[in-house]
């Protein structure tokens, strides 16, 4: 959303800001450095700013977790489900009339499959008992939820 509300000329100088921000390993220091970009937008370019702010704590949730670069760098990324989109979308094109429902999920599930054959290791995979151990210091302990 973010690169269809900057103008074009401005997008590059605004990428660096954000990979910038991105690459940053103290997650307070890259919320305050996206903080301080949004307020710098806000006047030229009010849904740039919006858009960056959005969903501003989660885009930072993992750089939270302690992980090991690689695996890092692995999770920061959309790529991944992006492609496994992508090979369902494709597959699912290929229906050419929608009965009900259950058709819907039958052939999402088969594009997702058909995307599985393409899967390859993540990069990190080695530390993922890292991330279930950030997981699990992060989980909310049974009992102590509370009632709505």
């Amino acid at each position: 959303m973010f690169s269809t509300t900057c103008p074009k000329t401005s997008a590059p100088s605004f990428g660096r800001k954000l990979d910038r921000a991105w690459r940053e390993t103290d997650a307070d220091r890259a919320l305050s450095d996206l903080r301080t970009f949004a307020t710098q937008l806000q006047a030229d370019h009010p849904g740039a700013a919006a858009s960056l702010r959005e969903g501003l704590e989660e885009t930072l949730t993992v750089s939270r977790l302690n992980l090991s670069p690689s695996l890092l760098r692995t999770l920061k990324s959309t790529n991944p489900i992006e492609s496994m989109i992508s090979v369902a979308r494709t597959v699912t094109g290929n229906v050419k009339r929608w009965r009900d429902g259950t058709m819907i999920v039958r052939w999402t599930a088969a594009g997702i499959l058909e995307a599985e054959k393409q899967f390859r290791r993540i990069n990190g995979f080695r530390d993922l008992q890292l991330l279930h151990i950030a997981l699990e210091a992060y989980r909310e302990p049974i009992g102590t939820a509370a009632v709505v």
